[in-house]
């Protein structure tokens, strides 16, 4: 009795054991993410649907995700870093968390320009920050550039978010790339000279600002109003439709029409990454036609890989000519634009 005791624990312990093994065999990748789990999960369910690779998805802000990887080190679980920034990701890369990747895939498919030269990070989708206006208030004619905000015939009429929002810094950093520190600072000087009011909120709530009248001008993200253009609240719909889209630094030779300022949402590779090959495959199927498409007509994004055609709204404000400049002078410049910005006074 005593020997078919033995055997059989041996069977259920060599069983537990195998259970184990095929568990850990599992494919799936880990993903750290600062966007909001509706503007990423259903493009993560159709990679796993198309490849049997389960995504176990965290959403937290971008802050909190890169210093739980760092406090984690390489017990980190993390394999792939989402960011709705390329300052984030180039923080990220600052600190360590990231390791480079060789894809031809990613490097075909994505310009040069919304990468990193080293390969630390990938656009996956572009954002773009332009000025939006009062159609009642404001004749466009009147508008040109960025440097134009900052033009005391503004004085009053502009909303934004504060300083400390990653969007404006990338703003001001790519102005410090163009122009220098000084003439940055000055910039910034002049356009909190023509701020409406103290900074506060979102963009949603930048646009809000300018239908109900307390200004005339906003520096906003055009999905933010992608989104309230298609919004189920009837408000929301109302105060897209008070305003209207002004791409700046259009016409004009050298930096005077140089285009409209740049962002992205983009991926990186954990530097301590246990599921490697999966947020590879992961980062590549991003930049795939169908996931592309995805950004597009779901979050109204630009894709990053040329030739994708973009939602109906985005066709609306029409074709515009953007900012060549590389994204990385963006992280390059970032604690030079925080400082002369807190120095400008903008809060």
């Amino acid at each position: 009795m005593k020997k078919l005791f033995l055997a059989m624990f041996a069977v259920t312990a060599l069983t537990a054991g195998s259970a184990v093994s095929f568990s850990a065999l599992a494919a799936e990748v880990n993903v750290y993410s600062a966007r909001e789990e509706n503007l990423i999960k259903p493009v993560l369910d159709q990679f796993s649907a198309q490849t049997g690779i389960k995504v176990n998805l965290i959403t937290a802000g971008a802050d909190e995700l890169t210093t739980r990887m760092e406090l984690e080190g390489i017990n980190s679980p993390a394999d792939l870093l989402l960011t709705v920034d390329v300052g984030r990701l180039l923080r990220a890369q600052e600190m360590g968390l990231l390791q480079p990747v060789q894809s031809d895939v990613l490097e075909s498919q994505i310009p040069a320009q919304y990468r990193d030269s080293e390969g630390h990070w990938f656009g996956v989708s572009l954002r773009a920050r332009v000025v939006v206006y009062d159609r009642a208030r404001v004749n466009p004619a009147q508008l040109s550039t960025y440097e134009d905000l900052a033009d005391p015939k503004w004085k009053g009429k502009i909303c934004v978010r504060s300083s400390s929002n990653i969007y404006n810094q990338s703003l001001s950093s790519a102005m410090v790339s163009h122009h220098g520190v000084a003439a940055t600072e000055q910039w910034a000087r002049g356009l909190v000279a023509n701020f409406a009011r103290q900074p506060q909120g979102g963009d949603r709530d930048q646009i809000a600002a300018v239908a109900i009248g307390q200004c005339e001008l906003a520096i906003v993200n055009t999905y933010y109003l992608a989104g309230m253009i298609n919004a189920t609240s009837a408000d929301q719909r109302a105060q897209a439709a008070a305003v209207a889209v002004f791409w700046p630094n259009q016409q004009g030779e050298g930096l005077e029409g140089r285009g409209a300022h740049i962002n992205i949402s983009g991926a990186a590779l954990s530097r301590n990454a246990p599921n490697k090959a999966e947020a590879v495959q992961l980062m590549e199927f991003l930049v795939s036609n169908e996931a592309q498409t995805w950004y597009a007509e779901a979050n109204n994004e630009y894709p990053v890989r040329p030739g994708v055609p973009v939602s109906k709204t985005l066709q609306s404000w029409g074709e515009f000519k953007a900012d060549s400049l590389a994204l990385e002078q963006l992280g390059i410049h970032n604690a030079e634009a925080v400082r002369l910005m807190d120095r400008a006074g903008w809060r």
